[in-house]
């Protein structure tokens, strides 16, 4: 059990995930903590994880200076569930009263004002705080419908961030503008915004009317209003002045992030670096990244995400302040090739030999660790050597973690999921401090992992299948997703997930079906009786 100084993590299955002794990592100034988080980018995606097709050189200097990790995990599939259990320590489907599926641009705040959030507790313990880049957690209470003409509140700055500046969900979703601080910049007045995801409110045409204005087509899904040149999820009418450009969304990022640390490097911060590639809509800027690559426009918008990463490296080096700052470099679920839009991804990473899923099993969508297992970096050179570490970590565990090296406190029945990583970050082959992770995708499935062993039970195929409004529920991504049998996997001998060993090992599948139903999680079939 934990020190009672660091937190009290009360949670009964203690010994499932190897909690251990904390040890006391303070240092005379506070570290600075820096979360950059990238949009389905995949485990082969970086030339540190092996990909030969795409150069990640900025991304590298993160994991050359500290530890790479080669079980890191995203604990859902899927993009929302995955960013509120980093910025809460519990898995999403904990939460009952809110939805934590993929959330579309109007849908209200998934995180509980006012609870003790990653930004809350840090803030509490001094540090300055901030976001910038996407969002997709909700906006609003969910009572009334929400304004963007006014302040939109409750949001980010409501669940500890000091400053925001965000996209409100995702690039392919409306409403397509940047909100700094609760209100969206650029507005005109004049120009009142209007969303809805029911009905065609649109003053652009739809793709669905005119794709000869598209720069990519698109699915039936992705067909409803045009902004700039790119039909999106939901119908947008105003706000012309705001609508931000696909192109410039990279630019944004890092200069509100080189802002925000050039205002508080006279003091710890926290900030949340939320990326949106290789996301879809994939549109790279020329003026960073040059004509297209061998591996065509997926491959250039990985190669402006490490442009970003290292301008952002950059400006914590002319601050002086890249040796106390501790640096997680992650994604929020795996890769996926066609999500929406025809932009030929597929063709072009298959023609050079580019495995985004770097020889793991299935994308995003699915609870396969090709969905779940992302790059995993942490950097902190003046605590942190260089080292590769195949122990297990989650995206749950960056709260605990940060709560020890910060000196803050997690009370009784917070972060219930969340593991304090310093041990192994000092010695990267130390007991593991976690011995098992629960994973979600979409459709009801889950997996959990124990060791080498990995168990997803059989689920129902027709469960709601969480993919956001307009989403064809016959969708290969949510057909992908769908479990018809029991499966199991030892994954030290099989990582690509190959071979079913259910009918081998049936007691093996008992156990880990006992441990997934005792962890709490709801409404999965496939389950065996206790």
């Amino acid at each position: 059990m934990k020190q009672i100084s660091i937190f009290v993590f009360a949670f009964a299955l203690v010994p499932l995930f190897g909690l251990k002794a904390a040890e006391s990592s303070k240092t005379k100034t506070p570290p600075n903590i820096l979360v950059i988080m990238a949009d389905d980018l995949g485990y082969g995606d970086l030339s540190c994880y092996g990909a030969k097709a795409v150069p990640t050189p900025n991304v590298d200097r993160i994991a050359a200076k500290g530890v790479r990790f080669t079980n890191g995990y995203a604990p859902a599939s899927t993009c929302t569930p995955s960013r509120y259990a980093m910025l809460t320590g519990d898995y999403a489907w904990r939460q009952t009263a809110k939805q934590t599926t993929i959330l579309d641009g109007d849908a209200p705040l998934a995180i509980e004002p006012g609870s003790l959030t990653l930004p809350e507790m840090l803030r509490r313990s001094g540090y300055a705080t901030g976001i910038v880049g996407k969002w997709h957690l909700g906006l609003g209470d969910g009572k009334t419908p929400l304004n963007f003409n006014s302040e939109v509140s409750p949001g980010p700055r409501q669940i500890g961030f000091d400053y925001s500046i965000i996209i409100p969900a995702t690039v392919d979703r409306v409403p397509s503008v940047w909100l700094e601080n609760d209100r969206v910049v650029g507005l005109d007045p004049a120009d009142p915004i209007s969303v809805s995801y029911k009905n065609n409110i649109s003053d652009t045409p739809l793709g669905t009317e005119r794709p000869d204005l598209l720069m990519q087509q698109a699915d039936k899904q992705h067909s409803n209003s045009i902004i700039h040149g790119i039909s999106r999820i939901g119908y947008m009418k105003g706000g012309h002045s705001a609508r931000f450009k696909d192109e410039d969304l990279p630019h944004t990022v890092v200069d509100k992030t080189v802002a925000f640390l050039e205002k508080n490097q006279g003091k710890p911060f926290f900030l949340y670096v939320g990326l949106f590639e290789p996301h879809v809509p994939r549109v790279a800027d020329p003026r960073i990244v040059g004509p297209t690559g061998k591996a065509g426009i997926r491959g250039d918008v990985i190669r402006q995400m490490d442009w970003q990463t290292g301008k952002i490296l950059d400006a914590l080096e002319r601050l002086n302040l890249d040796q106390n700052t501790l640096i997680v470099f992650t994604s929020d679920n795996g890769p996926i090739f066609f999500d929406g839009y025809e932009d030929n991804a597929k063709a072009d990473a298959d023609a050079v030999g580019h495995d985004p899923a770097g020889g793991l099993r299935g994308f995003k969508y699915a609870a396969y660790e090709g969905g779940t297992r992302v790059p995993f970096l942490i950097s902190w050179p003046a605590q942190v050597k260089p080292a590769v570490s195949d122990r297990m970590i989650s995206l749950t565990d960056i709260m605990a973690t940060s709560a020890e090296i910060s000196g803050a406190k997690i009370p009784d029945g917070v972060a219930r999921d969340s593991l304090n990583q310093m041990p192994v970050l000092r010695n990267a082959k130390a007991n593991a401090v976690r011995d098992s992770v629960v994973l979600n995708g979409i459709s009801g499935a889950y997996a959990i992992r124990q060791g080498d062993w990995k168990f997803i039970p059989a689920n129902a195929a027709k469960q709601a299948n969480g993919m956001g409004s307009g989403a064809n529920p016959d969708d290969p991504r949510f057909a992908a997703a769908i479990v018809r049998e029991s499966l199991l996997y030892n994954l030290a001998d099989d990582p690509a997930e190959a071979k079913n060993l259910a009918t081998v090992y049936p007691d093996k599948v008992k156990e880990l079906s006992s441990l997934l139903k005792k962890t709490g999680v709801r409404n999965v079939s496939g389950l065996a009786a206790d």
